[in-house]
């Protein structure tokens, strides 16, 4: 019996397309992401057969014979799933091989939840193994948002007034400190935040020592770098800042090496989606800043860090805006996945920011400033036509679009000034 015993049942990702589309022009595709984001059952609707390696039955069998050969586990009716295949590493060099063999496409689909040392993977997989990263569910896919407004044609400029239903605060706070985890979205409000921290929890206790690195990671120093972090999401703090703030908080030493050692094998596991700085071609000698804003690859994370409910972040609307900002990113990121855009974030060092940059496959741009409640839509547009304003004075091009994203809104539509104005509910790819 397969893992998606009825594909009818499936409720269907944004990823599903750009899952279809590189099955027809890559002999295998490796989707990665975090655990429990729902690689297994997305993998599952696009093959045909399937292998577990991580399946427990008969003493992890399964295991132990991808181990013993490889490149027998490979054989079945394609596109042939392959589940958590860096439990065994030399996987990944059979499946290269395999691909090269047939001479066919969309034979091998792989799924990880951590990436393996590089040390034991003889080849890196290029032009043979395309690597799609899936995130957990966007408010679209979890049926949070109404979907009225497509990302894509928004970029083009393509939005014409409409009326729509206004959500609350609270429900806000609700779908951040719940998250997108596939089996979080109909639990109970009062509930939900139980399952994210018990996924912290398990990552400090098992999953970081699980990596197979050789190397003995400590929880206590673990449990404080990723607090750290979560006190900082949406920022973005230097290595050195964390040093400080783990040291001024919870009164610990670690050094930086530490600190790049535990970050390196956290990213391993998926458990980051930071978002890359933005340089527009610039003729001047503007500087842009060439931080990471950092994320954690659900903003229920960051509450399960912090112990947030829902209930806490409706009484600290500072953290609730960082953590809005999160949230509206993490959707971002995958809507803009969808037709082969990137999401990115600009600083310059003269205290110019904005804080989403979609970058378009043709180089076009496109800027974002995100303000959780209607009142700072005005201080969000205002800063927008400054920022971009400087870039173009500057040398740089000008963004294809401006627009606000907020939380507290019920219509989308474009002010006089031409920036958009659109709730995060009312988006989709």
């Amino acid at each position: 019996m397969g893992v998606l015993e009825d594909k009818n049942q499936y409720k269907r990702r944004v990823i599903d397309d750009t899952i279809e589309t590189y099955l027809q022009v890559s002999g295998a595709i490796c989707i990665e992401g975090p655990k429990w984001c729902g690689k297994t059952w997305t993998s599952a609707f696009h093959s045909n057969s399937e292998f577990l390696v991580g399946d427990p039955s008969n003493n992890f069998s399964n295991r132990q014979l991808a181990e013993l050969n490889p490149s027998m586990i490979l054989q079945g009716n394609t596109p042939r799933m392959i589940d958590e295949w860096q439990e065994v590493p030399s996987i990944w060099d059979a499946t290269r091989a395999e691909v090269d063999k047939r001479h066919k496409k969309g034979q091998i689909i792989l799924t990880g939840s951590s990436t393996p040392k590089t040390k034991g993977i003889m080849h890196s997989g290029a032009g043979r193994i395309v690597r799609l990263r899936m995130n957990t569910m966007s408010l679209y896919e979890s049926g949070d948002s109404s979907g009225n407004i497509c990302l894509k044609k928004l970029c083009n400029g393509n939005l014409g007034m409409q009326m729509l239903e206004e959500v609350s605060l609270v429900k806000i706070a609700e779908f951040i400190v719940r998250g997108g985890f596939p089996e979080n979205i109909t639990v109970d409000s009062q509930k939900a935040h139980l399952m994210p921290r018990a996924y912290m929890d398990s990552v400090i206790e098992e999953n970081l020592n699980n990596l197979d690195d050789g190397v003995e990671y400590n929880k206590h120093k673990a449990q404080l770098l990723l607090r750290s972090l979560a006190r900082n999401e949406s920022t973005t703090v230097s290595d050195a800042s964390l040093l400080k703030d783990i040291i001024d908080q919870d009164n610990e030493s670690m050094s930086r090496n530490t600190i790049a050692k535990y970050l390196e094998a956290l990213n391993r596991l998926f458990l980051f989606n930071n978002q890359a700085p933005f340089s527009p071609n610039l003729r001047s000698s503007l500087r842009v800043k060439q931080a990471e804003k950092r994320h954690f690859s659900d903003p229920a994370m960051a509450c399960a860090l912090l112990n947030i409910t829902a209930d806490k972040l409706l009484g600290d609307l500072n953290t609730f805006g960082f953590l809005f900002e999160a949230l509206v990113e993490h959707d971002l990121a995958i809507y803009a996945q969808s037709f082969g855009a990137k999401l990115f974030h600009y600083q310059d060092y003269k205290n110019n920011e904005i804080d989403a940059v979609i970058e378009l496959e043709d180089g076009d741009w496109c800027a974002f400033e995100i303000k959780l409640g209607a009142n700072k839509i005005d201080e969000g547009a205002a800063s927008l036509i400054k920022t971009c304003a400087d870039i173009v004075d500057n040398g740089g091009k000008a963004p294809k679009i401006m627009c606000v994203i907020c939380g507290l809104s019920n219509a989308a539509y474009q002010r006089p000034d031409g920036v958009y104005v659109v709730p995060i509910t009312a988006l989709k790819d």
